[in-house]
């Protein structure tokens, strides 16, 4: 994650609960997890957002099935205050910091044959069926904690602009899954499962991200690689971060690069990954298998210009190592074009 100059990372049992929310209006706190049994070619994530003062949280629920189809739903149910991430049918409960979690997740999925038709959410709840489901998991940690809030080198909190900011605290890490996912009467049983998760809270708006690309892959208990690549919008160096763990030990992510092949929609097909450390290079290859394109649209902005995040169940290869994990990208979109295929002249 990037540091600001002079600061440092203080990481607390305590921030895997609610914090007491700040004054900023937009105040988020959130926790992700992704999900995958590559057995099976079952896929998923989740995600809630507490956004207290707004009265709201966002509730996202995907998955991704073994016969091509994808099941989504987002929300934005009523919430009172910060107290617990529950709301839309989602729970998440901390049942030992940093090492066990349990997601549970009950009510309608949107279920679609063809995941890109949430490139026009209006349309995509118009013409597919929403159908019952029910997910039950449980997360242990496989990996070390990465991040923390970011703080003063005094401990002091450091000063946000409300406005830019995306996060004040910022955590992840590898996990072993196990549950079960039942869509539509049909049980799908997560015995050997890999995932990722992370968490946030600080002030947000989605529309601060210029672009990022973050690929956060498990293949095992003892190896997994998380690469993050973030544009600037003031033309600087890429801020590239993230990690490879090895037999529970966390490499720090030096260098990296992300090549990837899009189609004429500029959704992500494949691509090649180089990871550098101190301690190694490594090159993942990913196949794209199933694309879920969510939109976030700035209150009073321009229309032609809104934020687009693409979600893809992926098939991942390190050296003989197969694993499912994702690709998320997120760009700003101008006039069609994701800003980060415009600056580096990448379109097809």
């Amino acid at each position: 994650m990037y540091m600001p100059p002079d600061s440092r990372l203080r990481l607390d049992p305590i921030d895997e609960y609610t914090h007491t929310p700040e004054a900023a209006a937009n105040y988020n706190e959130s926790m992700y997890f992704n999900a995958f049994d590559a057995g099976a070619g079952l896929g998923l994530w989740l995600r809630l957002g507490n956004r207290p003062h707004e009265g709201h949280a966002e509730m996202s629920c995907c998955v991704y099935l073994p016969d091509g189809r994808v099941g989504f739903m987002h929300a934005r149910p009523a919430i009172a205050d910060n107290r617990a991430m529950d709301a839309g049918g989602l729970r998440i409960e901390v049942l030992e910091p940093f090492k066990r979690l349990r997601v549970r997740y009950a009510g309608d999925l949107l279920l679609m044959d063809d995941p890109l038709a949430m490139a026009d959410p209006g349309s995509a709840f118009k013409r597919h069926p929403k159908r019952p489901a029910s997910i039950e998991l449980e997360f242990e940690g496989v990996s070390p904690m990465h991040g923390g809030e970011i703080v003063a080198l005094d401990g002091s909190p450091i000063v946000l602009d409300p406005e830019q900011a995306v996060y004040r605290g910022h955590t992840e890490q590898n996990m072993a899954v196990h549950g079960q996912v039942t869509v539509d009467g049909v049980r799908h049983a997560i015995a050997n499962g890999t995932g990722y998760r992370d968490k946030s809270w600080g002030p947000r708006h989605w529309h601060s991200f210029y672009w990022y690309k973050w690929l956060p892959v498990t293949f095992d208990r003892d190896f997994g690689v998380l690469l993050s690549i973030k544009g600037r919008p003031d033309s600087g160096p890429h801020r590239i971060s993230g990690n490879v763990l090895r037999n529970g030990v966390y490499e720090e992510v030096i260098d990296g690069r992300i090549d990837t092949d899009y189609d004429g929609q500029f959704m992500p097909r494949a691509l090649t990954a180089e990871v550098v450390t101190r301690e190694g290079r490594y090159t993942l290859s990913a196949r794209v298998l199933a694309t879920v394109p969510l939109r976030h649209k700035r209150v009073g902005g321009d229309a032609r210009n809104y934020t687009r995040i693409t979600e893809s169940m992926s098939e991942y290869r390190c050296g003989d190592l197969r694993a499912l994990g994702m690709t998320e990208y997120c760009d700003v979109v101008r006039d069609g074009v994701p800003v980060s295929i415009a600056l580096e002249g990448a379109a097809p």
